[in-house]
C-alpha cells in the first residue's frame, strides 16, 4: 500500500502540474495608425534626386544597408561595429544575462532535490538538570543521509507566467539589442558624412585662400602702380584673412566627427585617422529607400518590437498577482538512511521516508495582495503607453526626414542656380576692377557672396546624406520581428 502511494501522488501532482491560469490573456495593443505618410506622395511625385520609393528590383536596403551609397571606407568602419564597439557589447550581455532569466524561471516549475548528510556524536550530562543520573549513557551517534524534494504544483499558472513574462523580456532585449546596432549604424555613417562634408568645405577654403591671395597680390600691385588706393589692399588682406580664418575653424568639427567615429569602432583617438574624402556635389549619392507602410513600421523598427514585447511581459506580471490570491499546493517528500553507527548506517531497516502535501492560504495581509495587483496594472497600463508613443515617434521621423529630403530635393536646384549666377557675377567685377571701371569693394561683396553660395552648395548635399540616414533607420533598416529569437 504504502509502496504505490507515491507513485500515485506523483500522478496527481501531473495532472495538477497542467491546470488553469488565472489573469488576463494577452492581447496585442491597438495603435494609432494611417494608412500612409503623409510625405510619400509628394516625394513620388518630385523629379529629382531626392527619396524615391525603391522598387523590389531596386537596390533597397538589405543586410548590410549601408552599402546603397557605394563607398568602400564607409563599409570598412560599419564592419567594426560589431567586434568592436562597447555600447554593443553591453546589449549582448543585457540580451545573455535575459535569457538566463529564463532558465531561473522555467527552473521553479520542476522539483528542488537537495541532500544534507550528518555525522554527528552525543553524550548527556550526568549533572544537567532535571536528568536522571541513571539514564546517562556515554554518548550515542547519529548517521543521517537524507534527500529533500520540495515541488510547487502550478495550479493557477504563475509560474508558467513568470516562464512567459521572462521570454518576453528576453525577447525585448534582443531587440533593444537589434535597435542599440541599427542606430550605432547610422551614428557612424552619419558621422561619417559630416566628415566629408568638412572636406569638401576644407578643399573649398583653401582654394578660396589660393585665389584671395592672388585677389591680395593683384590690388598691392595696383596699389603700388597708382592705380587703385591703400583702402583696396587693406579690403583685399581683410577678405583673405578671414578666409583663413574658416579655413581652420573647419578643421575642429572634422576633429571631432573623426574622434567621434574612432570610439564608435572601439579604437582611442589617437590611433584613428581617416583620410580626407571630399564629398562629390556633381554626383548623385541620395540612395532610393524602400517605399514602407506605416504599419509596416511594426514589424521593422526594434525599438517598436521591444515596447510591444515588454507590454506582454506586463500583463503576465498582472496574471501572476492574480494568483496570489489563490492557495498554493507544495509536494514535499524526504527519504534517506539513519542509523546509530557506520556499520548499520546504510543497511535496509536503516532507511526512512515521509512525503504529502502542503496546502497554504494567505487569510489576511491588510491589502497587500490588491495593491500588487493594482501596481501591476498601472505598469501594464503604463507599457501600453510607451507602447503606443514610441510608434507614434517612428511615424514622426519618417515623415520629418521624408520631408527634409523632399525641400532639401528643390533646394539643392536653387541654390545650384544660386551659386552658378554668384560666381558669374564674381567673375564679372573681377574683370571690371582689373579695368579699373569698379571699386574693390564691389569684388568683396561678390567674393562674400560666391563663397556663401559654395558653402550652401555643400551643406545642403550634407544635410541631404544625413536626411537618407535618418530615414533609414526611421524605417528600420534591414531589421524585421522575425529575427527575434524563438527562446
Amino acid at each position: 500500500m504504502k509502496t504505490r502511494l507515491i507513485p500515485s501522488l506523483l500522478s496527481v501532482a501531473t495532472i495538477l502540474l497542467a491546470g488553469c491560469m488565472v489573469g488576463p490573456n494577452y492581447v496585442k495593443p491597438s495603435t494609432p495608425m494611417a494608412p500612409s505618410f503623409k510625405e510619400e506622395a509628394a516625394n513620388s511625385s518630385q523629379a529629382n534626386d531626392g527619396w524615391k520609393p525603391a522598387h523590389p528590383e531596386d537596390r533597397a536596403p538589405r543586410g548590410n544597408w549601408w552599402e546603397i551609397y557605394d563607398d568602400p571606407q564607409l563599409n570598412a568602419l560599419e564592419a567594426q561595429i560589431d567586434s568592436a564597439n562597447q555600447t554593443l557589447k553591453a546589449a549582448e550581455a543585457n540580451y545573455r544575462e535575459a535569457r538566463a532569466a529564463i532558465r531561473v524561471s522555467r527552473s521553479a516549475e520542476a522539483p528542488t532535490i537537495g541532500t544534507a548528510p550528518s555525522i554527528s556524536a552525543v553524550r548527556d550530562s550526568a549533572n544537567q538538570p532535571y536528568f536522571p543520573s541513571s539514564q546517562t549513557n556515554d554518548g550515542t551517534g547519529d548517521f543521517t543521509l537524507p534527500v529533500e524534494l520540495s515541488w510547487e504544483i502550478d495550479l493557477w499558472g504563475r509560474l508558467r507566467r513568470n516562464v512567459t513574462a521572462a521570454r518576453e523580456e528576453t525577447q525585448a532585449s534582443a531587440a533593444d539589442m537589434a535597435a542599440v546596432q541599427l542606430s550605432l549604424q547610422a551614428e557612424l555613417a552619419f558621422d561619417y558624412f559630416e566628415i566629408r562634408s568638412a572636406d569638401a568645405e576644407k578643399k573649398l577654403l583653401d582654394d578660396t585662400v589660393q585665389a584671395y591671395s592672388k585677389a591680395l597680390k593683384l590690388t598691392e600691385n595696383r596699389f603700388e602702380g597708382g592705380a587703385a588706393p591703400k583702402s583696396d589692399v587693406a579690403q583685399a588682406r581683410t577678405q583673405l584673412e578671414d578666409a583663413r580664418v574658416l579655413d581652420t575653424d573647419i578643421t575642429v568639427q572634422r576633429a571631432e566627427f573623426e574622434h567621434a567615429i574612432a570610439i564608435l569602432i572601439g579604437k582611442p583617438p589617437a590611433s584613428f585617422r581617416l583620410p580626407p574624402s571630399p564629398i562629390d556635389l556633381h554626383t548623385p549619392a541620395i540612395p532610393a529607400i524602400p517605399e514602407v507602410l506605416p504599419s509596416e513600421l511594426l514589424q521593422r523598427r526594434p525599438d517598436i518590437a521591444a515596447s510591444e514585447r515588454r507590454v506582454g511581459a506586463a500583463n503576465e506580471q498582472i496574471g501572476i498577482a492574480q494568483a496570489a490570491y489563490y492557495p498554493t499546493l507544495n509536494l514535499s517528500g524526504l527519504a534517506g538512511f539513519q542509523g546509530t553507527s557506520a556499520l548499520n548506517w546504510l543497511t535496509w531497516p536503516s532507511r526512512f521516508w515521509a512525503v504529502g502535501p502542503t496546502f497554504s492560504e494567505t487569510i489576511f495581509d491588510a491589502g497587500r495582495r490588491s495593491a500588487v495587483k493594482e501596481s501591476a496594472i498601472a505598469a501594464y497600463d503604463a507599457s501600453v503607453a510607451n507602447y503606443r508613443q514610441t510608434t507614434l515617434a517612428a511615424f514622426q521621423q519618417v515623415e520629418d526626414n521624408l520631408a527634409v529630403l523632399r525641400i532639401l530635393a528643390g533646394e539643392s536646384q536653387q541654390q545650384q542656380t544660386a551659386t552658378a549666377a554668384a560666381e558669374e557675377s564674381l567673375r564679372l567685377f573681377q574683370n571690371r576692377y582689373a579695368g579699373g571701371v569698379d571699386t574693390y569693394l564691389q569684388v568683396v561683396t561678390s567674393q562674400t557672396t560666391a563663397l556663401s553660395n559654395e558653402r550652401n552648395d555643400i551643406d545642403i548635399r550634407r544635410r541631404q546624406l544625413d536626411a537618407s540616414v535618418l530615414l533609414i533607420k526611421a524605417v528600420g533598416g534591414d531589421w524585421n520581428v522575425a529575427k527575434l529569437p524563438k527562446v
